[in-house]
């Protein structure tokens, strides 16, 4: 699939604004550029969206143009308000039901049979649709003020790691796009849990904050997982074209290393004096308890095991950082793949390639 990149080539409306005491006359202009077409990025509890009026066939071609993202890729469709959900779905399963009285506002976006007032633009020519309901109140109050549908992915060039910060909207976005609105960091730091009802048995897509336990029980039902989410060997058609294309990739190359901490550590500093013998910038990505045990142009920890949320709301910002210093070799730790551990791994393995490495 083609990717179609937009030049840059207008002024971006850059605006700071506070989730506690909201800018209205901000949300305003945000939510009439919307309204006219145009482009918006804001914060989510997750990560910075790109937002255009999903109901806008037009809107949705602005935003693979400016990502230079493929076209067959679905845009999450954003909504604020829970009715809202019936005009753009066929019917509303009970599962659904639960899982938003549960989890909305929140990271969870599902997939439902879509309605004829969605245009196949948006839904990347599938006949479903992705929704979810964010919970951030900038976000929520935007698409309150764009007429309650906004199509967004995260904020970022295709590929690269996603935007947690409103500077690294800009750094890709500035001159692509009408205004950014800048809500500082977000809480999260990963996509949202994607998950299937389109089928018998839900199936999540894309793992998140999430999880699949917390779905399971829920809904009282078995949840499955799409094999293709972390094995790039499988062989299984992906559920949803945009799995098939390589995320959240640095510049540098990364590799996973996986094992016992210590034999992780000593190889990680071997490989480490390898590349740097000749001539390559490293960067290592460890956690609290390993990172004074490294050796490389740049280490950076990336949180506490104890607490993995902490390294899903970093994990992009250091692989973004990396690239703005110039590191071109990343070794970075693996991580136990249960719970949100599960969405951090799937997010690494993809920026790596699923280049990985067991000692």
């Amino acid at each position: 699939m083609k990717r179609v990149k937009e030049e840059p080539n207008m002024e971006t409306k850059f605006s700071v604004i506070d989730e506690k005491n909201i800018d209205k006359e901000a949300i305003a202009q945000a939510g009439q550029i919307l309204k006219e077409g145009g482009l918006v990025a804001f914060p989510t509890e997750t990560v910075y969206g790109l937002g255009g009026d999903a109901l806008n066939k037009e809107s949705s071609r602005k935003i693979y143009a400016a990502k230079g993202r493929p076209s067959d890729n679905p845009l999450i469709v954003h909504i604020a308000e829970l009715d809202k959900l019936e005009a753009i779905v066929q019917e509303i399963p009970e599962s659904a039901k639960k899982l938003a009285k549960e989890y909305w506002p929140g990271p969870l976006t599902m997939i439902l049979k879509k309605s004829q007032l969605v245009p196949m633009e948006t839904t990347g020519g599938l006949q479903t649709v992705a929704v979810r309901m964010p919970n951030h109140q900038v976000a929520l109050e935007l698409i309150k003020a764009a007429g309650g549908y906004v199509a967004a992915p995260s904020a970022n060039t295709s590929g690269k790691p996603s935007p947690t910060l409103a500077c690294f909207v800009k750094e890709d976005m500035d001159g692509r796009i009408d205004m950014i609105l800048d809500g500082g960091q977000v809480g999260i730091g990963l996509e949202s849990t994607i998950v299937d009802l389109t089928e018998e048995m839900p199936i999540i897509l894309r793992p998140g904050y999430v999880t699949k336990e917390m779905l399971e029980k829920t809904l009282g039902i078995p949840v499955a997982s799409d094999r293709t989410m972390m094995h790039a060997d499988c062989k299984e058609a992906p559920k949803a074209p945009g799995m098939k294309y390589r995320h959240y990739a640095p510049k540098g190359d990364l590799t996973i290393i996986t094992g016992e901490e210590q034999s992780v550590v000593e190889r990680i500093n071997c490989l480490t004096k390898s590349m740097r013998e000749k001539g390559e910038k490293v960067g290592i990505i460890g956690t609290d308890e390993t990172i004074a045990k490294y050796h490389a142009d740049s280490v950076k920890s990336a949180g506490n095991r104890k607490e993995e949320e902490t390294i899903a709301r970093e994990l992009y910002r250091i692989l973004r950082e990396f690239d703005d210093e110039g590191i071109t070799v990343i070794y970075s730790e693996g991580f136990a793949e249960d719970g949100i551990g599960q969405a951090i791994m799937n997010r690494l393995l993809k920026a790596a390639g699923h280049h990985v490495e067991n000692v």
